[in-house]
């Protein structure tokens, strides 16, 4: 079985679009795959400038997100998750998202963990 990798969480806020490379770090693949994903799903509409080169985002980031999750965490086939992604079906969404939110939380323990650990205050990083 394929060791799967957990999608790096980044600060999205900032940035209005993010190029492929960028994409593909975050999701921990190769740039070929956002490029097949962009193919096979209608959901994933990047623009592009003027050389061409794909610029994604926030929503296509977001829509990368459930892909992953319903292919590479589900095991799902493309032709499924492009049926979920139509239909959302079973509220798959509502799922996508309680687990997104269950990652974070996930993450935000153990920052608070590590802190705890190092004997450092959490707002300020400081000894305690």
């Amino acid at each position: 079985m394929e060791d799967i990798k957990e999608p790096v969480q980044e600060n999205t806020e900032n940035k209005l679009f993010y190029s492929i490379g960028e994409v593909a770090k975050m999701f921990n693949v190769n740039t070929s795959l956002i490029r097949y994903w962009e193919k096979e799903f209608a959901v994933i509409k990047p623009k592009k400038n003027a050389k061409g080169n794909r610029l994604f985002t926030k929503k296509d980031i977001e829509n990368f997100h459930k892909i992953y999750y319903l292919v590479k965490e589900r095991g799902m086939t493309l032709p499924g998750a492009k049926k979920v992604l139509k239909n959302n079906t079973d509220g798959e969404d509502s799922n996508f998202e309680i687990i997104k939110s269950l990652k974070n939380l996930k993450s935000m323990i153990l920052d608070l963990k590590e802190c705890l650990e190092d004997g450092k205050s959490i707002s300020e990083g400081e000894e305690i």
